[in-house]
């Protein structure tokens, strides 16, 4: 039996270096209202974005984590950093048990290859082995709803066809750890319905789920705690009732 799933995060910080924006003043002033001024000049003279900065946060099996914050808080950078695509510059991060991002269900999506071609290799970017895939394969394909279109290119397919193979390979395992930007659904009426349905499926597996959101709805039904980010740091940390409340009004 695996252990159970955690997320620790020691000291953490993310530094985006920004190239020739040492001599350039108008960019200076617009990455600094986007960024909420978080710009640090090295001691070798390199400009840095600071995207994190001293994240101590630790997430046990059980915890349904939302992210809230206005857009440039570093909900997504530290969603990055909890899926392993972004390593951080300081701290230290240490996660125990299989996580899958849904951040972006098209990664891995190739243009030229067909749908079927597609399962395998969006499979493999969320580390299923080929056994996995194969033996998944035949219940993808039946959800996603594409029929002989299964065996045509990827690019000829219209994009709510798109969004339903993408959704269907990546929906189809239940990690331990799931970490989201946003609910997924998408498709017409019927297939909404069938994904809502599967979102939940996947959820409720999860020993660990962390979701940014800016419906406040969706984080009082689906999350038990809230973490608000402001400028890179985390601001509040706490049930869900108070930081909804003091973060929404």
């Amino acid at each position: 039996m695996s252990e159970p799933a955690r997320m620790l995060l020691e000291g953490v910080g993310v530094d985006f270096p920004v190239f020739n924006a040492a001599s350039l003043s108008l960019k200076n002033r617009v990455l600094s209202a986007m960024t909420g001024g978080r710009i640090d000049r090295q001691h070798d003279g390199a400009i840095v974005v600071r995207g994190l900065a001293d994240i101590n946060l630790e997430i046990q099996a059980g915890e349904r984590v939302g992210l809230v914050g206005h857009n440039g808080s570093g909900k997504t950078t530290l969603l990055r950093v909890l899926s392993g695509i972004y390593f951080p510059t300081q701290g230290t991060v240490d996660i125990r048990g299989d996580c899958v991002s849904l951040i972006n269900i098209s990664l891995g999506i190739d243009p030229e290859a067909t749908g079927r071609e597609n399962i395998r290799l969006r499979g493999a970017m969320m580390g299923m082995t080929p056994a996995a895939v194969n033996a998944r394969l035949d219940e993808i394909i039946e959800f996603s709803g594409l029929g002989d279109f299964i065996e045509m290119p990827f690019r000829t397919y219209s994009s709510g066809m798109q969004l339903r193979l993408a959704f269907a390979v990546s929906t189809s395992i239940r990690p331990q750890i799931l970490v989201m930007d946003e609910w997924l659904s998408t498709g017409d009426e019927d297939f909404r319905e069938r994904a809502e349905k599967r979102m939940n499926e996947v959820v409720h597996a999860t020993e660990i789920l962390v979701l940014a959101s800016h419906t406040r709805e969706l984080i009082e039904s689906t999350c038990n705690r809230v973490i608000w980010l402001e400028h890179g740091h985390i601001r509040m940390d706490g049930p869900v009732d108070e930081v909804v409340a003091a973060y929404f009004g």
